[in-house]
């Protein structure tokens, strides 16, 4: 009877020795890839990335007032943008869409204060302008 439980651990040994030799083995014989890869880039990629970027920054300011001096159509939206920054070139614009309307807001103001000052001077020139916290 020694014998055999002698023989049973001999086994269990073995077994252990076996399976960790073929892991050592095969984790030594597996390798990824070792060529380089080359990606060809269409040279507007980093254009877009750039403008998509300038996006992201504009909408995730969630906290932030801003002016709307214009709804409608998008040629009239570009074109009341483009005059706004003649006007006021230091301060940022942008044209949102929001079925059916192309709206130009303006200004990204930390405090409503802010906002307001701004805002009964644009006034004077663009009548139908309103305050808003815009929220995506």
């Amino acid at each position: 009877m020694p014998k055999n439980k002698q023989v049973m651990k001999i086994t269990a040994f073995q077994k252990g020795f076996y399976l960790i030799l073929t892991y050592f083995i095969t984790t030594h014989f597996a390798t990824a890839q070792a060529e380089a890869i080359n990606v060809k880039q269409d040279s507007r990629f980093e254009q877009i990335l750039n403008e998509k970027r300038k996006v992201s920054t504009n909408s995730t300011i969630n906290d932030r007032y801003k002016i709307q001096i214009f709804s409608g159509e998008s040629d009239k939206a570009k074109t009341n943008l483009a005059t706004f920054r003649q006007e006021y070139p230091g301060i940022d614009g942008t044209i949102v869409f929001f079925t059916p309307n192309y709206k130009v807001w303006v200004g990204n103001f930390k405090t409503r204060i802010e906002a307001e000052q701004l805002l009964l001077e644009i006034k004077k020139r663009y009548p139908m302008v309103h305050l808003i916290k815009p929220s995506r």
